[in-house]
């Protein structure tokens, strides 16, 4: 890691901080703003598409592999995000993967607490299997509120007997809402996602609702007969004992499920992957994890 490189970010962070007290869509519009700059991976064709009324888009890399593809749903604590500001992401997975991607949107809160964004992430699943799409050629993939939702969606393929997704690839998926967690203590004024902040997505996701609903949360669902995992997350963030203890009960289960913890990394580090060589590696990882999976 590169040490200057780090420093970098957290500096622009700090320069650039969301508007106190603003408006959902002015914290949006702040989010879209700021990653409109970060590069994206080349040679990766963005094709828009609406599925069930909502603005999605497919990343497609120069021959890509045939009839195989990654659905990915994007973070931003269920607040702010989109397929464009995550294409840092979603062209980097499709790059490294040569499989085309599915890069989805849902409704967001507080106009639609949960489970309306959950909702429409296993609709989507319900799309592409409609589509033609066998489960066995659909892997599917998020980070942090998109993490949760990629859990969850295989978690309610397989209650509604549907088939499961070929596997799944989690980055600091947020699945502690209730705080429990020794890292929420530990890291509790850690950088880009603190105790704050999390309490605030919480309540504009659930209300005074129990954060523990599996409306919200796959984290305490039965793990048995998932498919293979591979979860990435930092030292240095508050959800890191989400995935923690998520791989652990997974493999408890009888799951394959691969941990992998970045030294010094932040929440989200692949966001920053064009300026950060652990964001770009932990992108790399994914990707060729996803095509050995699905090839």
């Amino acid at each position: 890691m590169s040490i200057e490189q780090l420093h970098q970010i957290l500096e622009m962070g700090a320069q650039n901080p969301p508007p106190a007290g603003g408006s959902p869509d002015a914290m949006r519009g702040w989010f879209e703003a700021m990653m409109e700059q970060t590069p994206v991976a080349e040679n990766v064709a963005i094709e828009p598409v609406t599925i069930n009324g909502q603005p999605c888009e497919y990343l497609r890399p120069e021959d890509a592999v045939a009839g195989k593809l990654i659905l990915y749903i994007h973070g931003g604590g269920w607040l702010f995000g989109s397929p464009a500001s995550h294409r840092v992401i979603s062209t980097n997975l499709a790059r490294r993967s040569g499989i085309t991607v599915l890069s989805i949107q849902y409704r967001m809160a507080p106009e639609h607490p949960a489970p309306a964004g959950h909702d429409d992430a296993f609709a989507a699943y319900n799309w592409l299997l409609a589509q033609g799409y066998a489960p066995r050629d659909i892997a599917i993939a998020g980070d942090s509120a998109g993490g949760n939702m990629a859990l969850a969606v295989t978690v309610r393929a397989r209650e509604a007997g549907l088939g499961l997704p070929r596997a799944m690839m989690l980055m600091s998926p947020a699945l502690d809402l209730a705080g429990e967690g020794a890292s929420h203590t530990e890291h509790a004024t850690a950088p880009l996602v603190d105790k704050n902040l999390m309490a605030v997505f919480n309540m504009l996701l659930l209300g005074d609702r129990d954060r523990k609903s599996p409306e919200a949360t796959p984290f305490y669902a039965d793990m048995s007969g998932l498919p293979p995992a591979l979860i990435h997350v930092g030292t240095w963030e508050i959800l890191r004992s989400d995935s923690e203890t998520l791989a652990e009960r997974m493999q408890a289960a009888g799951v394959q499920a691969e941990l992998k913890i970045w030294d010094g990394m932040f929440h989200n580090h692949q966001l920053f992957a064009p300026f950060l060589d652990e964001g770009m590696a932990s992108l790399n990882e994914a990707g060729a994890f996803l095509r050995n999976q699905l090839t």
